[in-house]
Formats: C-alpha cells, structure tokens, sequence
C-alpha cells in the first residue's frame, strides 16, 4: 500500500505523540534535539532532493531542528563532516556509509561514549550496526546487493540473453557501497552474459557531466555491446545523452540504473533507460529523523528500513510524475 506524504507524516507524528502521553500538540515530542544528517550529493541533484524533503518533513513534523550536510557523494568529505557534527555535540547524527566501516568506527564510537545518538542511511555499516545498534545505530537504504540484483533482473527481462557482452560502471571498491554494483554484475554473469566491470573514479563520482565522454568512447570502441548498468543515481541520469553521442537508438543498448532524477525520467520516457531501481530517497530522509528522536526520547534502539522498494520502468513512470516534481518519488 502506497501512503501519501501528509498520511505519512500524520501516521508518524500521531503515533509518537500517544507514545508522548500528555504533551501538548504545540510541543512535538522532538522538540530541542538538534540533528546533523548527511544528504549525499549536492542540494536539489536528483539523487538527492526527495531524502531533503523526506528529512525536512519528518523534523519539522516532530519538532527536530536539523542540519544538513552535502558531500557530493566524497567519502573524506562525509568523514570531515561528521567530525564536524560531532563538535556542536548535537542529539543525534545520521552518517552515509560509503567511507567504510573501518574509517568511520572509532569517530562513531567516540560519538556515542559522548551520549550522541549516531545512525546511518543509503550505503550500510553492517559491523557498526551490529556493535552499537543498542544505542540507536539504524539503517535506511536498500540492500545493495539485492538492489543490484532486482536492477539486473528487470534489465535481463528485457531480452538479453547468454552470451551477449554487457558493462557495468560503478564504485565497485567502495566497501559496502560496491555491493550495489556487484550484485548488478553477478546478477547478469549468472545469466550468462559476458560483463566487463569499470570503476567510477571519485571525479566522475562527484560530477558525473565527467563520465560521459568515458562511456561514449566504450561504447564506440564495443560495437556489440548489448547493456550498460549501474547503480549511481548521477550516471543513470546521463545514461541517455550518452547513448545518443554513441549514435545508438532507444532499444539498441538495455540501460539499467538507479533513482528517479528528471533526466532519467525523460530516458524512461524515450526508451533509452529500460529499468531504474526506485530505492526511495523519501524514506531514507523520513525514517533516519525519526529514528533520532525515538532513540534520544525513548531509548529504542537502531532500526533497520530496506528501502528497495522495486523497480521503474518506461510502462510505469507515468503514475509517478507527479510526485517525483514534488520531490517525494
């Protein structure tokens, strides 16, 4: 069942305050925690804007002033913020995983022998869950393989068979982060076809625009290529004026990817992009904001929201138009 945004927000506020008691409906329960929470990429980018206004609903629904942080998806950028985050010594902080689990560990623990709340959202920490989730270290994101998986099951049902020669780009050594990718790639090796996996360096990682003249020349320098996948939500965005700099037509090359940004919704649209995982950004903007406060208020402990919800395909973007504008799909 798909709920509204106001349902949504409704549903959350009103079971926390009868969880709340007496407090009045002037004072949400959230009221004086602050939050630093990690959004990713840059302000609005399609990838991005609908975890923003997840977050910015969900806080100002429970009364939680937030902060939030940008990376452009750098994993030493996310590290210098959560430093940061930790020296205003705020309520609660939501971090993204794609440092690792090793970089990060030690600042988390530090953060929570301060009394800090920490969680994460989009990319795991599955160590750091496992150690500290009695102290409200959650998860909302996909399950990366698994999303990788679904994302190449859809892009294989679009007729690619054993055999055929296919690429995948992505962050493959980016710790957990690159479990997206590899179940992507394993996904359609099993199925037989021949797949070339290529890094996304941290350049194109940050400003995708970069990446564009690398895939148009594999592309010319691989006539028979029959697929192109990933699961960075910045490329599948260019996914389309790549193919068409290659000189191909929609159908020529299955395209499979990630997010709902406006140019991979106008690939949806053309036939150039076959498949997109939805991994629903709103939710992974929502739940963090309310996993701090019921961590901070009632010592619950982290919980974790798979958030692959499924996948986006030219037969059905356009039930979704609507909401992607408003910035919650």
């Amino acid at each position: 069942m798909r709920l509204s945004t106001q349902l949504l927000v409704g549903v959350a506020a009103a079971a926390l305050a009868l969880v709340a008691g007496p407090a009045s409906a002037a004072d949400p329960i959230g009221k004086g925690l602050v939050m630093y929470m990690q959004m990713g990429g840059n302000p609005g980018d399609g990838a991005t804007l609908a975890r923003q206004t997840g977050a910015a609903q969900a806080a100002e629904a429970l009364g939680v002033d937030l902060k939030s942080a940008f990376s452009a998806w750098a994993p030493e950028t996310m590290i210098a913020q959560f430093k940061e985050a930790v020296a205003a010594k705020p309520a609660c902080i939501e971090i993204m995983g794609h440092p690792g689990a090793t970089a990060f560990h030690d600042l988390v623990k530090q953060a929570v022998d301060q009394g800090i709340v920490v969680t994460d959202g989009n990319s795991p920490l599955t160590s750091l869950q496992n150690e500290f989730g009695t102290k409200g270290f959650g998860y909302a994101g996909v399950d990366l393989y698994a999303g990788g998986a679904l994302t190449a099951q859809a892009m294989l049902a679009k007729g690619l068979k054993a055999g055929d020669q296919a690429m995948v780009y992505g962050v493959f050594s980016q710790a957990e982060r690159g479990q997206s990718e590899k179940g992507l790639a394993d996904t359609l090796e099993k199925a037989g076809l021949k797949v070339d996996r290529l890094e996304i360096s941290q350049e194109v990682n940050s400003d995708t625009s970069l990446g564009v003249p690398i895939l148009v020349a594999y592309i010319q320098a691989h006539p028979q290529l029959k697929a192109i996948g990933t699961q960075h939500g910045g490329v599948t965005g260019t996914l389309q004026q790549i193919l068409q700099k290659a000189g191909k037509k929609p159908g020529d090359i299955v395209a499979g990817g990630i997010d709902l940004a406006p140019a991979t919704i106008d690939g949806l649209k053309s036939g150039y992009i076959s498949a997109t995982l939805d991994q629903l950004l709103y939710m992974q903007g929502f739940f963090p904001v309310l996993q701090c406060v019921l961590t901070a208020k009632y010592k619950m402990p982290g919980l974790s929201l798979n958030t692959g919800a499924g996948v986006v395909t030219p037969e059905t973007i356009g039930g979704l138009t609507a909401l992607i504008d408003a910035g919650i799909r």
